[in-house]
């Protein structure tokens, strides 16, 4: 009798264990997670390849700087009417198309972000070369597909008899027989830079540094944290109805490499890490042709600010409203950064711009109105899920001011930019 009764407290115990670790699935997976994780190095500086001493006799080609931001809400510009009803003026983003060209029906890609960044890098539909779906690891298709309650995330299915099919995380990349826009500039003589985000694959061969990037700091994943959770600088908005959200903060890392390096600790907030280096290599290049594909992951959930951006904007009282807007105003002042860099260095006149996101805003995050007047979200397509702000400004180059009201795509930008460059 004994017996039976320590065999029924050890599989009440289970039972127990079970329900505690099924109710905090998503911690657990994090922890999971955070084990495999290699280890991240503290913070160590780039050193940028320097260009020549000497500005050329003569400038022939562009620089040419492709701005990619992560799910901003066509509404989000002051341009489109503004995030929380205007309250966070945009100038710097705004005057790429007030000084340049705004296209009013600027279309992404893909309703999402891997196959929309694969149609910007290629010129082509990423459907065509196999790269129709962002890469996603099983435990994230499993939790959205079996929690999701409708909403944004309509009608969720996930198919467990599908997961021996799923190709490891690493090998879900465009294919090498694709040339990248970066692989034909660096034909063209250009010295070729990625920031940020990549998401085109991970392994060996696919990675930006293998696809015709001389230097590339960022991260190969879809996500990455803003700032370590607890630091004290940070404000955090957290989602718990949304199942994205419950995953990425157990999950999600704060490290960037350089080129293929080992994992290391960014210096700060993310976008301002990334911004202030890529001002330090637009100064090492100031004197040679340089494509920089500047692709920070704002504002892509974790919805994370600093606390300087959030207490000023003290007017917004919704709290995950305001950390949202905090983060637009940080990625504004980023942008503002970087063409005051073009500016100081004699570059804007030389230098084409274009800005657009990689989808529209996403509909989880619970923000009404960032895609108005749009309906839908990133990941459908409706036109909120792919009507982007997209603007472009080349003062040597074409007129400013013009409003073009004709449909543009992701796909365009390929041929635009190879045919500034003479390619």
């Amino acid at each position: 009798m004994k017996i039976l009764k320590v065999l029924a407290l050890v599989a009440l115990l289970l039972v127990g264990l079970g329900v505690l670790a099924w109710s905090n699935r998503s911690t657990v997976l994090g922890l999971i997670a955070q084990a495999r994780l290699p280890d991240v190095a503290p913070n160590r500086p780039v050193t940028w390849l320097e260009g020549p001493a000497d500005p050329p006799p003569a400038r022939r080609q562009p620089n040419v700087i492709l701005i990619l931001v992560d799910d901003m809400g066509f509404n989000d510009l002051t341009l489109n009417g503004g995030v929380a009803g205007g309250a966070v003026p945009t100038p710097n983003m705004d005057s790429l198309g007030t000084d340049g060209v705004i296209f009013a029906n600027g279309y992404a890609g893909n309703a999402t972000c891997a196959p929309s960044r694969a149609s910007l890098m290629t010129g082509r539909y990423a459907t065509r070369f196999g790269f129709e779906f962002t890469p996603a690891p099983v435990a994230f298709q499993r939790m959205v597909g079996t929690e999701a309650e409708g909403g944004a995330i309509a009608s969720p299915r996930f198919f467990k008899e599908r997961v021996k099919d799923v190709p490891p995380m690493d090998e879900m990349a465009v294919p090498a027989s694709e040339i990248t826009i970066a692989q034909l500039l660096k034909q063209q003589g250009y010295h070729t830079l990625h920031f940020g985000k990549w998401h085109l694959g991970a392994k060996p061969g696919a990675r930006p540094e293998d696809r015709g990037f001389d230097e590339s700091l960022g991260f190969m994943a879809g996500a990455s944290l803003f700032l370590p959770v607890k630091d004290k600088s940070v404000v955090n908005a957290k989602q718990p109805w949304d199942p994205i959200d419950r995953f990425l903060w157990p999950n999600l890392p704060y490290m960037v490499q350089y080129n293929g390096s080992e994992m290391f600790a960014p210096r700060g907030y993310m976008t301002d890490y990334l911004t202030d280096e890529a001002i330090r290599s637009i100064k090492a290049n100031r004197n040679r042709p340089f494509f920089m594909f500047f692709a920070p992951n704002a504002i892509h959930t974790p919805l994370q600010a600093t606390r300087e951006d959030y207490d000023a904007l003290r007017q917004i009282k919704d709290h995950r409203m305001r950390v949202y807007a905090a983060m637009v105003r940080n990625l504004d002042r980023n942008v503002g950064k970087l063409l005051k860099t073009l500016r100081d260095e004699g570059l804007e006149q030389d230098t084409l711009i274009i800005f657009t996101s990689d989808n529209g805003g996403a509909g989880y995050i619970g923000l009404d109105d960032i895609n108005k007047p749009y309906r839908g979200w990133k990941s459908t397509f409706f036109e909120g899920g792919i009507q982007t702000p997209f603007l472009m400004k080349w003062p040597k180059g074409m007129p400013s001011g013009q409003r073009y009201p004709y449909p543009v795509g992701h796909i365009d930008v390929f041929s635009t930019i190879a045919g500034a460059a003479g390619a």
